[in-house]
């Protein structure tokens, strides 16, 4: 009797840790191609904030570059994605909204690791701590970050009306390309945004436009001005990172 209720325990103990794996790692979606490029969707990366999907500390950060450089990555600009098709482990770091943190806490890590990065400017966004005109050409100039547009106020494009967001994605291109001399990139605020607003991307110059959708896929002609990114958590531990990188998304 002790013996079976010792047993009815330790297969209680296994499933409650299945359920847990299962829970909080997301072992259940398909491993994606080591061929298919990874844009890794980033924000902030500053210890003066709390971990979170908006906020990678550096520390952290640093793992992740230390993990992409151990994997002999090959870093690439989001605007460089077609050049690397079919080639195994190429990542794009992305960066949304131009944070001062990005300049005071990521642009080291990223020159000490010679890891390339993409950030999208929200030109004109209010409400957060940004990056100086001083700052952005600096870091244009030292060959490790591109500079793409995020809109000029960080809109929902999906309630504006078709002027009012070309518009809008258009003045952020110019504004950064006032910058920084080019603007080859756009990333869809919130990641709202419908096929015509796909059209004014291509319509507008840029080369190719990302979104928030969680996956690893292709860089093909259909995707290019929909590019699916990895999200990421500034609280993942190393093997729920590996495992984003992986499949394309975490699960905390």
């Amino acid at each position: 009797c002790i013996m079976w209720l010792l047993y009815v325990i330790l297969v209680l103990g296994v499933f409650a840790a299945v359920l847990y794996l299962l829970g909080n790692y997301t072992f259940w979606l398909p491993f994606r191609n080591a061929n298919l490029p990874r844009i890794v969707m980033l924000h902030q990366v500053t210890p003066h904030a709390e971990a979170s999907g908006m906020n990678m500390p550096p520390a952290k950060f640093e793992q992740l570059l230390q993990y992409l450089v151990q994997k002999k990555a090959t870093f690439s600009f989001v605007s460089e994605l077609d050049q690397y098709q079919g080639q195994s482990n190429v990542f794009a770091l992305s960066f949304d909204d131009g944070f001062l943190d990005n300049y005071q806490y990521a642009y080291p890590l990223l020159k000490k690791y010679n890891a390339k990065a993409t950030i999208y400017l929200a030109t004109q966004i209010e409400g957060i701590e940004k990056l100086s005109a001083e700052q952005i050409q600096e870091m244009s100039g030292s060959g490790v970050i591109e500079f793409g547009a995020h809109t000029q106020h960080h809109v929902n494009l999906l309630k504006l009306s078709d002027e009012e967001a070309f518009a809008e994605m258009q003045a952020s291109k110019k504004d950064v390309e006032a910058l920084v001399g080019k603007c080859p990139s756009f990333a869809y605020p919130f990641g709202r945004f419908n096929e015509k607003h796909q059209q004014m991307a291509k319509e507008i110059g840029f080369k190719n436009a990302v979104s928030t959708r969680k996956k690893v896929e292709a860089y093909t002609a259909e995707n290019q001005f929909n590019i699916p990114r990895v999200s990421t958590h500034g609280a993942m531990n190393a093997l729920q990172m590996r495992i984003a990188l992986a499949k394309g998304r975490y699960k905390l």
